[in-house]
Parts: C-alpha cells; structure tokens; sequence
C-alpha cells in the first residue's frame, strides 16, 4: 500500500504542472470547449473533442495535437490515430476532434492543444491514463510509463546498473511527492543540485534534459496507483526478465530470461506485436536461458517487451535514451531592406535532427508560412529563408531543438532609391520642344510632376512618359506660359527633383521661303535594295537629316501602316532638321519592308527600305546514334527547323557519360556535315550526345540529349565446335564459348547448316540460344552436311566457327557397356528396413534393351521396382527386407552384342538372444558364464557378445 504523505506536505497544497506557473485566474482564450483528463480503459477507442470561436479572427484557426512538449501527433495519422474538422457557419465555431482506436498503454501521458491564427494563440493541457482490464493484473509498475528513464549519475553506494533502473524501491517516494519534491530526490540519487533551485516552470524543461520526456503523464499514473501487486510465483520462469532496462540509441541491448523446461519454446513480443527474428532482433537459446538481442537501438524499440512460456508472460520496459540536439551555431542579427533575400542560420550537434522555427512566438511551417519562406537542411546546418523581406518581416526569429534553442532578431528598411540622372535646366525659344528627363535606380517607382507647386497633367501639348527607370515631361510649342520651376517627386520617397524652364523670347521678321522637302540618307554602305540587318534583340536607331521650307512632314511606314510617333517599342522620334527611326529590342515580327516620306507644299521625297532581323539558330533535331563500334559511335541529326535568317555555318558536339554532368567537346571548329563518328570512347560505357547549330550571328541552345548508346563489339568466334552425336536425322553439336566476348556479353548463340558443296546456310534455331550444345534436328538421312555456329550480342554476329569436315547424318552404332559404380563393385549390406536406390549408368548406340536378373530368374518380384533412362537404369526397393537378399544381374543389348554386371545385396538385421545362459562356475567375486549360439544371427556373421550384470535388489 502506497505510504501516507508527510505531515509537511499539505493536503490541500495544489501541485505545480511542469512548464507551467502557477495561475492566478481563469484563462480566457480562444477555446469554447477544451478536451478533459480522461482514464481510459485498455483496448477501448476514445475520442475528444475541442472547439474554437472564430468569430473575431481574421483568417482560419489551426489546430495542432501534441503529446509532451514536442511530439507533434499530426504525423502518426492513421489506423491508430485519426483527426476530424468541421465548421459550423452559424456560430462560425469550429470542432475539432482527434480519436484514438483501440488505446494501449503506451498512449498513455500527457498531451496538449494549440490553436493560433496570426497573431492569436491559446492552448490547453490533458492526461491520459491507462488501466487493464478488470480480469488483468498490473504486474510492474514501469508498464505505465513510457520513456521515462533517468540517465543520472549515482554516487557509489547508490549506483544503479547501466541497463537496469529498478523503480520499485522508489515508488512510495514517486506517489506520495509532488513534483518539486520529486526533483529533491534526483538530487538525492546525484543529479545536479541545480535542480533544486529551479523554477516551477522549468521542471519540464529540466526533466527532458535528463531523458523523461513525459513527466505530467509520469506523475498522473503515479498518483492512481492504489498498491503495489505482490509477485506470484511462476511454474514456467525460473527468471523473469528485469523490470526495466536503459540503452543509449544506437548502442546493442540483449534481454534475457530462464525457463523451468530447457526443452520450452518462447515467444517475444513488442507492444502487444510478435517479433520476428532478423538481423535487427535475434534469439537465443542455450539451456534454460532464453535472450532476445536488439541490435542498433532507435526510438521505436523504446516500447513494452513480452516473454511468453505457454500461457505464462513476464514483462519488461526497454527505455532508449536520447542525447539532447544542442546547437553549435546560433543565429545572428539580421538588418536588411526590402525586397532583399534574407537567410537564417543554425548548425546542431548532430544530422537529422529536427528543428522548429517561430517568429514572435508562432511557429513556421510549410502549412503556415506559405510561398514567403523556405526551410532548407544541409548536414548539420538548418537554413530558413526569406525570398523577398518586407516590413512584415520585422521581428524575433527562434530555432529550438529537443535540448537547446538559439535567437535573433531581424529589422527591414525601405530600399533607399538612387538618382542615376537629375533633370536639368532648360532655355527654349517659342514653338520648341522642352524634355525634361531623369532616371532612377528602381524602374518600379512612379512619380508626379509639379509646375511651382502644382501637379502637371497630360494633354495633347504636354506628355508624360515612365519607360523603365526613365521618366520624361515632353512640352510641345513651349509658349510663355510654360516657364516656371518643375519637380518630379518619387511616390513613396521624400525626396524631389527641381529644374528651372527659361522662356526665350526673340522677334524676327519672318520671310517664307519656298525649298522642296529632301531626304539625306546615306545608303552607300547597305547596298542596292537598302538592306538593313539587325540582330534580334538588339537595338536600331536611324537618324535620318530632312530639308525643306516650309519644315516638311513625316511619314515612316511599316508596309502600308503608319509607324506610331514618340512612343511604343518601335516609334519615330522627331526633330527639327531630323526624323530618328528607333525599334528597342528587334524581334522577327519586325522584318519587312519600311519607308519614309516628306512632304511639303513645294514637293515631296521617299526612300524605301528592308529591314531584315537575324538570330541565332535553333539547336539540331532528332539526335540519334546510327550504328557503334568497339570505341566509337556514328551519330547524325536533322538540320534546325530555322537557321537564323543567315546561312548555317556548321555544327559543334558534345557527349557525356550517362549520370555525369560534365560535358566533353568533340570539336571547336564548325563541322559541316549532318552524320559524325566520334571516337575514342570506352566499351560498355554509356553515353548521350547533344549538338549545337553555328551561324555567323552565335551558336544555338543545345539540342535535346540523344538515347543512351554504349559502344561495344561483336565477340569472336565460339571455339572448340564439335560433334557429340549423330542419329538417322539429328545431329547433336557442342562448342565453348568465345575467347573475346567484351562488354555487350553475348545473347546466345545462332546454328545454321547446309550440304556439302552448297553455300546456301539455313538457321537451324529461329531465336539464339543461350546453351553450348545444341541438335539439329530433320537432318536428310545419309547426306553428308557442313555446320557452322555463330555467337550474337547487341552489336551483331560474331565470325562463325565451323566444323573442319562434313558430317554424315547416320546412326553410329556403338557397343553396349555398363558403368558399375564403385561402390556396388562389393557386396551392398542394408539394415532391414532402409531404402535401396541404386543408379547404374551404361552406354550404347542405338538404345540398348534393358534387362534385370535376380538369382539367374527374369526379376518379377513387385516390391522392386526398376526404370530406365536412355543413359541409366534405376533399382530401388522403398523398405528392404531380408528376402530381398541375393544376386541381382543387369543385361544391357544391342542386336547380338551384350554386357552384364552383376550385384550382391545383404540385408541384415539384429540378431536373435543367445540360447541356454548359465552360470559354469563361481569363486569369490568370480563368476563364469556359458551360452549357445542364438537361433536367429539376423543374416550376418556373429561377431561378438555384450555380457550385462545387475544386483538383484535394484531389479
């Protein structure tokens, strides 16, 4: 019976939950209803049930179900563990559910929920407990926990063993503390006296440092234990296993037990599930003594182990102790700016570990975190990323691991924009153009104009343009009116640029003069057509001098469509004396004929123009490998579908072995030709080509990869073809294989024949075949025939192997001849009762006739049985008896020729008792016996006695 608490423990004293301060009030949160403390019986399905008012949140709720402080039971959904959500539109209140099919006992423990919708969270605690059964009995206290181990150091006179922490001198302090008295003894048993100086809060933390990792759902089931159950004596186990045992991961960790009967078997089970032997779990068995090695512990052996005798158990707990991650490089400070890229940095103790990030106290995942953020693991080091930092951003970043965590903080400033080009002063005189322009460093930006303090708005005199990072006020025929001090200030930015318009003002006397418009374009150097060339993507930019009086109009036009004025990717730009014909970035499209007319009331000029645009050409197509050699392959392709607007100048390759990506040039100088055999490759390696299309613009992307070729060569010639046997129309050949066979191995073997004097070979075999022998078959009889074999792989025939003479297709007769084993050369002694099974080969050509003998008599006795192949004959009797004794004579003929062997066989069995025992004379101790022969000597020779004596009183 568990001990009353000590008189300085007050009853109605509260005890602390670890993590945890004490409370001063009730919570209020998020939650409508949290899930209760339930003890749930053993194999039974439970459910519970929590619910979240979302009415004042703005984006949805999520629910997160964890076990302890870490174990984040949304990955371990499944037959055992299954999650249910739903929403409610009229309360706006969502229910979540998590159920746990048939409970076992190491579901047992704490747990904890937690909700959290950006800047929102509440959370909410509950145990489980597991009872048995009414008719179970709880035999060992360590079967309520789970992974509960205390890996402390223990001074001598309390040392504990390195795999066995016996828990049952300890439980009465175990139920009858709280946990701040249960810390006070892991200080007694030589943990850190800091532990007595520790928080409230910090019990958990300090606890799961020490490898108890569940200490809520620990003291819980502490607490209903009534009474400790007296052991009952086992008839099947002399000893039981230990109650617990410890290992560290990764290390090996035997268990063991010893049964009454040695001749007993056992099973062993793992939470309820019968273990197999593998090379992870192995049995032994030696004696009384049965053990269960587990080799390289992780945490899923940290389970319940079972030793079943018959309809006896015994039970143990095997506790795996993993050491804390620690991080061995912590976080830094961040300060960026916007849109830049920032990375967060940890490297832990160890690879594979698991950490968890959190920004102001929410947590970071994929399912939360969205697009914005990466989580990346290289080793050992563990990088968040942030693509484009915003003032969002602005915060404290943590990474925690199972034992330690790490902080930093991060600050975002706005981009500070950069002025590549101010806007200038300007003097214009009446009727000219005004341009003020300024460029900036972001083409992102936008701004406004102002005109002393007032915005400028566009109209058919006044335009304003934002083409990239440029930004342009255009004042048409400037009068009076427009001077003044102009500003474009950036949005977004404190900042302004200002320039000054100064209005020219000068009177002359206006004498019209009469001039037809012309138009001076040198067209010397681009040939008769006017033929103007320009690379795709590039820029072209024509400026063209105009004269005329009056000033001449402009026309530019694409065909028959007019070229757009001051705007636009391709556009005129006009001045005085000068028409520019500008096209940003040429593309394809823009190829065709253009023209430019001016006009006047005095006349008019054109030139006509053809501007083509070239590119670099498209790759190759259709890749393929034509045919391969020993070290070499001959590859060919498909001209591009288009070659740039300029002749094809050649072609560049490359190859690579197949998995590598390191790519080998096969030439630096154009090749002309479509079809290239490359060489100097290894045999039986396999490669892929790509090709490259050259013109006098550049060379093009890659073609796509070509199929996987190896080369490789035919083999040589099979060797050592010969004849193994000839029939009226079959002949039977074998051969070895060749002395060459190289990397494409060899795929069988192909046989063909033909007469003598005739060279018109036919197969014999339609598909190869992989044997050394073969027979040909429907042979004509008595024609002499030549054959020859050929060996086949990926790359083709080998040189056929061909028989030196023609073979003539006739029986051959050969003699008959047995082949008498050795061993039935002697008599062949069996024991009444053994099998009989003799195998005697024999040869002869045709087939000889078989013919079996015993004692000079044709055999007919049924309970020996014969049969016979085309090269040996099989005797055998299933169960000898001592009549089966005697000569056996095996007759093989052909036509008048005849061999024959003859076998002795003797079975044997015990023999009879000796006859007409008597005692001849005694003296002293001395006593002489006589006998008679026995009646029966089992068949064989009597070759001695065993003499026995007994004191009359033990018979």
């Amino acid at each position: 019976m568990a001990p009353a608490a000590p008189a300085e423990m007050p009853a109605e004293e509260e005890e602390l939950v670890p993590g945890e301060d004490p409370q001063t009030g009730e919570k209020t949160g998020l939650f409508v209803l949290k899930p209760e403390t339930i003890t749930a019986t053993k194999g039974k399905d439970v459910t519970f049930v929590a619910k979240v008012d979302s009415t004042k949140l703005t984006r949805k709720p999520t629910m997160k179900w964890l076990k302890g402080k870490w174990l984040d039971l949304g990955s371990k959904a499944g037959k055992h563990l299954k999650f249910k959500e739903s929403y409610d539109r009229n309360t706006k209140i969502y229910t979540y559910e998590m159920s746990i099919i048939k409970i076992v006992d190491g579901d047992a423990g704490g747990y904890r929920c937690e909700v959290g919708a950006k800047d929102k969270c509440d959370s909410c605690f509950f145990d489980i407990a597991v009872q048995a059964a009414e008719e179970e009995q709880q035999d060992n206290i360590l079967e309520s926990f789970k992974r509960s181990s205390l890996p402390l150091g223990i001074c001598q006179s309390q040392r504990v063993s390195a795999h066995v922490f016996v828990f049952s001198s300890v439980v009465a302090d175990f139920v009858r503390v709280r946990l701040s008295a249960i810390f006070l003894f892991l200080s007694r048993l030589g943990a850190s006296p800091a532990l007595l100086d520790a928080k409230p809060c910090d019990y958990e933390k300090i606890a799961f440092q020490y490898g108890i990792t569940d200490l809520r759902g620990m003291l819980s089931r502490l607490k209903k234990m009534k009474k400790a159950v007296e052991p009952k004596k086992s008839d099947a186990f002399i000893r039981k296993l230990e109650p617990a045992y410890s290992v560290n991961k990764g290390k090996r960790i035997q268990i063991s037990v010893e049964v009454a009967d040695p001749n007993a078997s056992v099973k062993w089970l793992k939470n309820g599930q019968e273990i197999k032997p593998s090379a992870k779990y192995v049995f032994e068995s030696v004696g009384n003594k049965r053990t269960l090695t587990i080799n390289k512990c992780n945490l899923s052996d940290d389970a319940m182990y079972e030793c079943v005798v018959g309809e006896e158990k015994c039970f143990t707990e095997v506790f795996v102790k993993e050491p804390p991650i620690t991080i061995t490089k912590h976080l830094d400070d961040v300060h960026a700016v916007v849109d830049e890229k920032v990375e967060f940095e940890v490297e832990v103790s160890e690879e594979g570990a698991n950490v968890k990030w959190m920004k102001d106290g929410v947590e970071l995942n994929k399912e939360t975190a969205g697009s914005r953020y990466r989580f990346k693991k290289d080793g050992k080091r563990h990088i968040l990323i942030i693509n484009e930092a915003t003032k969002e951003d602005i915060g404290t970043y943590y990474a925690f691991t199972n034992g330690d965590e790490s902080k930093a903080e991060m600050d975002v400033e706005d981009k500070e924009l950069q002025i590549l080009q101010s806007i200038s002063d300007l003097t214009v005189k009446a009727a000219e153009q005004a341009v003020f322009k300024c460029e900036v460093s972001d083409e992102k930006v936008t701004g406004k104009w102002f005109k002393d303090g007032v915005e400028v708005q566009s109209s058919d005199r006044i335009k304003i343009s934002h083409i990239g990072r440029i930004h342009k006020l255009t004042i048409d025929d400037v009068i009076p009116s427009d001077a003044g001090d102009y500003t474009f200030v950036p949005d977004g930015y404190a900042i302004s640029l200002s320039a000054k318009l100064n209005f020219l003002e000068i009177k002359i006397e206006y004498v019209p003069l009469e001039e037809p418009p012309k138009i001076h374009l040198d067209t010397s150097g681009i040939g008769n057509q006017n033929l103007i060339t320009v690379v795709a993507g590039n820029k072209l930019r024509l400026d063209v001098e105009i004269t005329g009086e009056p000033a001449p109009t402009v026309c530019w036009m694409k065909g028959d469509q007019v070229v757009a004025a001051n705007e636009g990717r391709v556009r005129v730009e006009t001045e005085k004396t000068t028409s520019s014909f500008v096209m940003e970035g040429a593309v394809m499209g823009d190829e065709g004929p253009y023209s430019i007319t001016v006009t006047n009331p005095f006349g008019e000029d054109k030139v006509e123009l053809f501007i083509k645009v070239v590119d670099l050409p498209n790759p190759p197509e259709n890749v393929r490998c034509l045919s391969v050699g020993e070290d070499c392959g001959t590859i060919t392709w498909d001209p591009p579908a288009f070659d740039g607007g300029v002749p094809i100048k050649g072609y560049l390759l490359e190859r690579k072995k197949v998995g590598s990506p390191r790519w080998t040039k096969l030439n630096f100088d154009p090749y002309e030709s479509t079809t290239y055999e490359a060489k100097k490759m290894i045999e039986g390696v396999q490669y892929e080509m790509r090709v490259f299309t050259v013109n006098s613009i550049g060379v093009s992307q890659p073609s796509e990869n070509s199929q996987p070729f190896m080369p490789i060569a035919p083999t040589s010639e099979p060797t050592r073809l010969m004849v193994d046997d000839v029939t009226d129309t079959t002949c039977a050949l074998k051969w070895l294989p060749p002395d060459r066979i190289g990397a494409g191995g060899i795929d069988g073997y192909i046989i063909e024949y033909c007469k003598e004097g005739s060279d018109q070979w036919v197969q014999a075999n339609k598909t190869p075949v992989e044997k050394n022998q073969y027979r040909v078959k429907d042979l004509p009889m008595g024609e002499k025939m030549l054959f020859r074999v050929v060996a086949v792989n990926i790359a083709g025939r080998s040189p056929p192997a061909r028989l030196a003479q023609a073979v003539t297709i006739k029986e051959i007769l050969e003699s008959p001849k047995i082949r008498l084993p050795r061993q039935l050369r002697t008599k062949l002694i069996r024991v009444v009762g053994d099998k009989v099974n003799l195998v005697i080969p024999f040869q002869g050509k045709p087939r000889p006739i078989v013919t079996w003998f015993k004692e000079g008599v044709l055999l007919e006795d049924k309970t020996v049985g014969t049969r016979t192949s085309e090269v040996d004959t099989i005797l055998f009797i299933r169960t000898a008896e001592r009549t089966h004794s005697g000569k056996y004579t095996l007759s093989v003929q052909i036509e008048d020729m005849v061999d024959s062997a003859d076998i002795f066989i003797q079975i044997v069995d015990k023999p009879g008792p000796p006859t007409d025992v008597h005692v001849s004379d005694v003296w002293g101790f001395n006593a002489a016996l006589e006998w008679k022969p026995p009646k029966d000597d089992g068949n064989s020779e009597i070759i001695g006695y065993t003499i026995q004596k007994a004191d009359k009183k033990t018979m």
